[in-house]
């Protein structure tokens, strides 16, 4: 069977952006719609869309002809280089974290027209966009555009898929918004008074796993890290774990679990299955853990921790209980003490 073509579900809104940007610096946009082989015609075209390849072939010369990776959405240009100058500052970073803070902060030195932060509020952290002049025409390209490079390079940084817990955007919801989905996997609104994305910030605290050799070889060829989303996610045991613990109804098949976690179920299978889990080992370990913590910690019957722990049977709960621990709940509890939980999941340092 021959290979299926890739699909086409970049808005030609974007490549319209582009040639605004051409026309801001009193250019013609023709030489790069012709490198990505793009009919001039498709401009005209509000529903029409290309491949992630030729959106890459399109910015990457439009880049190089103005001189602009910004593409025309700044007062002032950024010369070619300019983006890749922010990723040698901020590769020796010990963390994630440090990392993409100097990259917001030194993003302010290439221009002031928008400011990039990152906030941490306790689980969560937020890359947030400023926009301190008025953008106009290209505010969308420009939000979208910025956000993907900086989770395509966060991504790259630690080797791993950088999950969404929301999106926001200002600005109304435009007519194809349905690429969002795409664009930023996560519930994504409009109108909103800043615009942001909002991350797990245990990610945060993961070590880069990139030198400067891998950037030097990344950055001959970068921009597809703005549209290649990442599959390995370096998180997603323990992510999955503390949903099954705290989400146990909402969370009780694989299809609920893989929709909280924004992937497929074939998806959560799979990464679970590289790191060396399966889900009904994770959903073992989980009751395990709570099983143990009710028993030593509270005098609640053994009928109602074998029901905590998701158990309709109080014999089928005994039966599993002894295969973890080697023993009845009932004489776990007289002992009282004296057992260890094995470790289920890694969130630093996890090997490949």
């Amino acid at each position: 069977m021959p290979p299926r073509p890739p699909a086409a579900v970049t808005p030609i809104a974007f490549v319209r952006a582009i040639a605004q940007g051409y026309a801001r610096r009193g250019q013609d946009p023709a030489g790069a719609l012709a490198a990505a082989q793009i009919p001039p015609a498709w401009l005209d075209q509000p529903q029409a869309r290309i491949t992630a390849t030729q959106m890459e072939k399109v910015s990457e010369h439009a880049m190089r002809e103005l001189d602009d990776e910004a593409l025309g959405w700044f007062r002032r240009r950024l010369p070619w280089g300019s983006y890749g100058m922010l990723a040698r500052a901020s590769i020796s970073a010990p963390t994630l974290g440090v990392a993409l803070k100097r990259w917001c902060r030194h993003h302010g030195l290439l221009t002031d027209d928008i400011a990039l932060r990152l906030e941490v509020d306790g689980p969560h952290a937020d890359i947030t966009l400023e926009e301190r002049v008025d953008l106009g025409e290209l505010r969308e390209f420009c939000q979208v555009s910025v956000l993907r490079n900086v989770l395509g390079l966060a991504s790259w940084l630690i080797d791993s898929r950088l999950p969404l817990h929301g999106a926001a955007f200002r600005g109304p919801a435009p007519a194809h918004a349905d690429v969002y989905r795409v664009l930023f996997p996560a519930p994504v609104s409009f109108d909103a008074p800043l615009t942001r994305v909002r991350l797990d910030a245990r990610y945060l605290q993961l070590p880069l796993r990139r030198d400067e050799q891998a950037l030097r070889q990344m950055l001959q060829h970068a921009l597809p890290l703005m549209v290649q989303p990442y599959r390995r996610d370096r998180l997603l045991v323990a992510r999955a774990r503390q949903l099954l613990l705290t989400q146990p109804l909402q969370a009780h098949s694989a299809e609920s679990l893989a929709a909280l976690l924004h992937v497929s179920a074939r998806t959560l299978h799979r990464q679970l299955h590289e790191q060396g889990h399966s889900l009904q080992g994770l959903k073992d370990a989980v009751r395990r853990d709570l099983a143990i913590d009710l028993l030593l910690r509270t005098r609640q019957p053994i009928k109602q921790v074998a029901q905590a722990a998701g158990y309709h049977s109080e014999k089928s709960f005994i039966r599993a209980f002894r295969g973890w621990t080697g023993r009845t709940p009932a004489d776990f509890r007289r002992a009282g003490h004296g057992y260890t939980a094995p470790a289920i999941h890694h969130t630093q340092g996890e090997s490949t």
